[in-house]
Formats: structure tokens, C-alpha cells, sequence
């Protein structure tokens, strides 16, 4: 086990980040210690191609902190936050950067920008955070979703919730990913809602979800432990065996993501999906280990995409 705060970035993401060329990724408001450091760290790894956009001053000052010519990457000057974002969005819209990474920036005014009308970058499907987990000690991956974006999401927003993660999945070589739908019960209780929405999505997948199981309702010890599944009597190639779990909420979400990074040295890597590029919703309070890893996974869904095309 690790010690306390020693996280590290899973080998088998930045292997499979590298087996194509670094990303081109923008930098929004690149101009803040922890955000250069971020930038350093993924394109010293070879998994992006940073753009930065902010404070020019700003930004050659902190990368001069940290020893790196950045003589060699692009910088477009910003004046504020929501210039910064702005701009990057419209790098993006035109195809000039195939991600975007949060930097010293509120995520309401991240997002606005790049969720705008002007911005083009909306598709069909509802914009939905994934978390990809690595527990130490713990073989397998974990997808956590939606933990970061839609704070209550119904029925129709949960359908994009599963799609978008079971696309992830395939993108990291899960050939038939075991989705697991969170609820406190394996059975449908009037009382709770997510029990009966959880059937209700199970249903609709049969038919509208393909490569992937889907099952739910169930508790969390039945969506990870197979002889708690067994000892319950629940038969079903999801229990106990699931690589994505579905939360009913918001709260649910952060608190068990929060509490495998805290609790279980676990990292974990961010990345928002449903827009036409991949969005890095990095925090100041992620440890390096895990910034890497949220570029790594952003240039996995990219490069996937960019062969599935």
C-alpha cells in the first residue's frame, strides 16, 4: 500500500495515451503554478501537445519556475478568465486543439464557454463526467459516472450518463464493459427512486445499449463483491463483476470518488464526454498523479475516436 498522498498514474494509461501522437490540448488560463506544472507533466510524458491560453507573462514566468522552454509551443494571450475560455473554445470549434484542459479557472465560466451556442462543441448527447479509478491492490479498472457534472440527473440525462461510459470503455479496451446501476437495494422500492429508475434503464438497455451488460438495481457490495452477490442469490454476469457504476446522484458520486482517493490512495482521472472534444475538468486539489492520468484518458478517447471514425 501507498503511503498517505502518494498516488501514482497508471502505467497501462500512458502506454496506451503514447500509442499515438501527443494531443494538442488547450490550456485554459494557463497563467497559475499548478496548472504549468500540470501542462509539464503530460507533455514531458508525451501524451499532449500543450496550446496555452492566458497571461503570457504569467505563463513563461511559471514555466521558467519549472526550468521549461516552452519556446516551442503555442501561447495566445488573454487578458481574463472568460477571454481565455473564449478563445480556446473557439480552437476547438475550428479544430486547432483536440482537448481542452481547465486551468486557473471558475468551471462555471469554463463551461459556459465552451457549452455556448458560439462555441459549436455540442453533439446530440448530453455532456457527462467519468472518473476512471485505479485502487491499489485492486485489479481491473473502475469507471465512476456522473460524479462531477449533472448534480440529479433523470432518466433521460442517466441514458447519456451510460452511453458515454460505456464508450470510454470500449476506447480502453473493454471489449463488453459490466455496467452496475447504483441504488442502496436490489430491489425496487417505491421509496426510493433510483431503484426504480435503475429497472427502468436496465430495460431500455436490452435493446439501446450494445457491447455492454447492464443491470440494476443494485447495492454497492453486489456491484463489486461476487460472494456478496452470491450469498444474496442475485444471478447476474453484472454482480459482483461490474467496470462501471452508475451513481443515482451527484452527492453519491463525490463522496464515494472522494472517499477512494482519501481513504484508498486511488487515482483518479477526470474527463468530461459528450462534447466533440474531450474536456479535462482538473482541480488545484488533484494530485499531479491524477492530472497526468486525465490527460492520459483524454487522448485515449480522442485517439479511439479518431480510429473508430
Amino acid at each position: 500500500m501507498l503511503g498517505k498522498n502518494q498516488v501514482e498514474c497508471p502505467q497501462s494509461l500512458l502506454r496506451a495515451a503514447r500509442s499515438s501522437a501527443p494531443l494538442r490540448t488547450a490550456i485554459v488560463n494557463a497563467g497559475a503554478a499548478v496548472v504549468m506544472e500540470s501542462a509539464y507533466d503530460a507533455a514531458s510524458a508525451g501524451v499532449i501537445e500543450p496550446v496555452f491560453f492566458g497571461d503570457s507573462d504569467a505563463i513563461h514566468k511559471y514555466a521558467s519556475e519549472l526550468n521549461w522552454d516552452i519556446s516551442g509551443y503555442e501561447v495566445i494571450e488573454a487578458g481574463d478568465e472568460q477571454s481565455a475560455a473564449t478563445a480556446a473554445a473557439s480552437a476547438a470549434s475550428g479544430g486547432d486543439v483536440a482537448a481542452v484542459m481547465k486551468g486557473h479557472i471558475h468551471t462555471d465560466v469554463f463551461m459556459r464557454a465552451l457549452l455556448s451556442r458560439n462555441a459549436n462543441l455540442r453533439t446530440e448527447r448530453r455532456l457527462t463526467h467519468v472518473f476512471h479509478m485505479t485502487v491499489p491492490g485492486r485489479e481491473g479498472q473502475l469507471l465512476l459516472t456522473d460524479c462531477a457534472v449533472n448534480i440529479h440527473p433523470d432518466v433521460e440525462t442517466k441514458k447519456a450518463v451510460i452511453q458515454n461510459a460505456v464508450d470510454l470503455a470500449h476506447a480502453l479496451g473493454i471489449e463488453k464493459p459490466k455496467v452496475a446501476l447504483l441504488s442502496a437495494t436490489e430491489e425496487q422500492m417505491e421509496q426510493m427512486p433510483s431503484s426504480i429508475e435503475a429497472k427502468l434503464l436496465t430495460d431500455w438497455a436490452q435493446d439501446s445499449v450494445k457491447g455492454a451488460d447492464v443491470f440494476g438495481p443494485l447495492a454497492m457490495d453486489l456491484a463489486l463483491s461476487a460472494d456478496a452477490a452470491r450469498t444474496k442469490g442475485v444471478d447476474h454476469p453484472v454482480a459482483g463483476h461490474a467496470d462501471i457504476i452508475v451513481v443515482p446522484d451527484i452527492v453519491t458520486g463525490n463522496a464515494l470518488f472522494k472517499m477512494m482517493v482519501h481513504y484508498m490512495n486511488a487515482c483518479a482521472a477526470g474527463i468530461g464526454l459528450g462534447a466533440k472534444v474531450p474536456i479535462l475538468l482538473t482541480s488545484r486539489a488533484d494530485p499531479p498523479a491524477a492530472r497526468l492520468a486525465s490527460a492520459a484518458l483524454a487522448a485515449i478517447v480522442k485517439n479511439h475516436g479518431d480510429q473508430s471514425a
